[in-house]
């Protein structure tokens, strides 16, 4: 059974201190080149687009290899709905994501909670305007949870010390903010503790545990893990769900007609306002509604990137 993690109001300074010694990772981010490319696209009256005023680039987080065909249902319904052409674009990585938005280059975007603090905390002018529910009832949000090969007999995060440990990306929100938090929360520094291996994507963070070779252990969302059957659950925390953006830089009516369109939409409207890709089993399993979401709503991480002293949070 999953133990539901809490969150603790205090963290020790040392673990802290740690933590933000040996971060993993630090985000190279080329914040005058990239000014510099938005300003060159920018009309005189500061509107600008990606690519052009007839396409809206769609810019996504490498979640999974199904990451395209998760999402192609919701581009063809803002196509419709605005009538321009919606061009996706898959970064390479969460940095690259986080770039692109700094450089103006994407106008509608699906972030991590965590990708969408780094972004805006070095200069992305974006706004988010809603966040995907995936099952009727539910309230938007997913699941970091900490997973183990399914014959382990490991059964708390205290235990990951030691271990070689498939994190997803040290910008992933479910995949390292929350578990790096959690481990802290654990008594075991998720730097200096573990031997850490960037998985790169959701599912094959769950793969690799699920072999139990080069991971031992890991973390993964719920959506991942829910495919496997060669690992389990040990621990989870209730992430905020991932917002969709939305350019500053685009027309005012351009932004309201796509806070209308995304804001608060269901699997059924899609369907039946005629985007037949949304009717199939795939998209049902990853999107039901909509609901809307203010800057506001990721206070939570950026109380978690206090409390980790994270580097990726800086601007």
């Amino acid at each position: 059974m999953a133990i539901h993690s809490a969150f603790s109001r205090t963290t020790s300074l040392a673990a802290k201190s740690a933590f933000a010694a040996g971060a993993a990772v630090l985000l190279t981010l080329s914040l005058a080149s990239c000014s510099a490319d938005t300003a060159d696209a920018a009309g005189t009256d500061g509107v600008s687009y990606a690519a052009d005023e007839n396409t809206l680039v769609f810019g996504v987080v490498p979640d999974s290899v199904d990451t395209q065909t998760n999402y192609q249902p919701l581009m063809d319904y803002i196509e419709q709905e605005t009538g321009k052409t919606v061009e996706y674009h898959e970064s390479t990585d969460y940095a690259a994501l986080i770039e692109a938005a700094i450089a103006g280059k994407i106008d509608v975007a699906s972030f991590s909670g965590f990708t969408y603090i780094t972004a805006t905390n070095n200069g992305a002018a974006i706004t988010p305007i809603s966040s995907i529910v995936t099952t009727e009832g539910e309230v938007p949000g997913y699941y970091s949870q900490a997973i183990v090969p399914s014959d382990s007999t490991i059964t708390s995060l205290d235990e990951f010390a030691g271990k070689k440990v498939c994190f997803v990306d040290p910008s992933s929100t479910s995949g390292y903010l929350f578990p790096s938090y959690n481990l802290l929360e654990a008594g075991v520094d998720p730097v200096s503790d573990v031997t850490a291996v960037f998985a790169g994507k959701h599912d094959v963070s769950v793969q690799k545990v699920g072999e139990g070779k080069e991971c031992e252990v890991g973390f993964a969302e719920d959506s991942e893990v829910a495919k496997s059957d060669k690992v389990k659950v040990i621990a989870e925390t209730m992430v905020p769900g991932a917002p969709i953006v939305v350019s500053d830089t685009l027309p005012a009516e351009l932004k309201t007609q796509l806070a209308e369109v995304l804001g608060e939409v269901t699997i059924d409207d899609i369907i039946a306002s005629g985007v037949t890709s949304a009717d199939t089993q795939a998209f049902r399993d990853t999107f039901y509604a909509t609901e809307p979401v203010d800057d506001q709503y990721y206070d939570t991480i950026r109380d978690i990137c206090v409390k980790t002293s994270a580097s990726q949070c800086q601007g």
